[in-house]
């Protein structure tokens, strides 16, 4: 899987999946279009990477906001002039609340980054991929779409959507030769599982945790090395033919 001056743009690249990936392309000697809302992070993971400035461009993006989205885009195309491929994987894990107990305020914060963050991202993304007839998508989807899962319905419900949209997505472009797949992470040991468990049970978050892998087969979270590796692996020209699908990545918890 080569990569070598490819144009990447990678939403969420500050979080813990996001992360993984820059690093695994940068090595490969991407190109990389870093977008994420906290600028901090993207400016320390840039430093730490040490990558020349020919390599990569930040952008301090809300995914949420549909101008801010565009904005990525634009300055993408002005500094590369084009993009080879797009991780739309920008997420949120929201509240821990019944349905009952979810504030409006909340189901759309979640519903505004995890849906239209990935609806926009396409829309603006796919245009330019059309032109050039060629491109590859992965979207951040997570077992969550196929499931229910109590105190999460507003992420549960954006999970559900990002497969509806990947599906669709890959419908409307596949004539161009564009694939898109969504990839569906079980736990995955980072800053979100961390934030699950404590707004599970704030005393004791360890024990959500020990739930939790109890219901893994393999008995464990996925790293954020081993979802990335399926990311590039299906951004990659290995996996040309491959379109439409939802990747499950969960330890084998679908087996049950």
């Amino acid at each position: 899987m080569s990569f070598k001056n490819k144009v990447i743009v990678i939403t969420g690249a500050a979080g813990g999946i996001g992360t993984a990936v820059v690093k695994k392309l940068a090595k490969e000697e991407a190109k990389l279009v870093l977008v994420d809302i906290n600028e901090e992070e993207l400016v320390k993971l840039v430093s730490n990477l040490n990558l020349k400035e020919s390599d990569y461009l930040l952008v301090p993006t809300d995914v949420s906001k549909e101008e801010q989205v565009e904005n990525y885009v634009i300055k993408t195309v002005s500094k590369f002039g084009r993009i080879d491929a797009f991780v739309n994987n920008a997420g949120v894990e929201g509240s821990v609340n019944s349905i009952i107990d979810t504030e409006e305020k909340d189901l759309d914060f979640v519903l505004n980054i995890n849906v239209k963050g990935v609806y926009f991202g396409l829309k603006y993304v796919l245009p330019l991929m059309i032109a050039q007839r060629e491109g590859s998508v992965v979207n951040t989807s997570s077992v969550a779409g196929f499931i229910g899962v109590v105190g999460m319905a507003p992420y549960i419900a954006s999970k559900h959507a990002v497969l509806g949209i990947t599906k669709t997505a890959a419908i409307e472009v596949g004539p161009y030769g564009i694939p898109v797949n969504a990839i569906c992470p079980g736990p995955v040991d980072n800053r979100m599982m961390r934030s699950i468990e404590e707004k599970s049970l704030p005393d004791a978050p360890l024990e959500v945790k020990n739930a939790f892998e109890k219901d893994i087969p393999l008995g464990r979270y996925a790293t954020n090395e081993e979802v990335a590796d399926l990311i590039c692996f299906l951004i990659s020209d290995k996996a040309k033919y491959i379109s439409g699908e939802a990747f499950r990545i969960d330890g084998g918890m679908a087996a049950k």
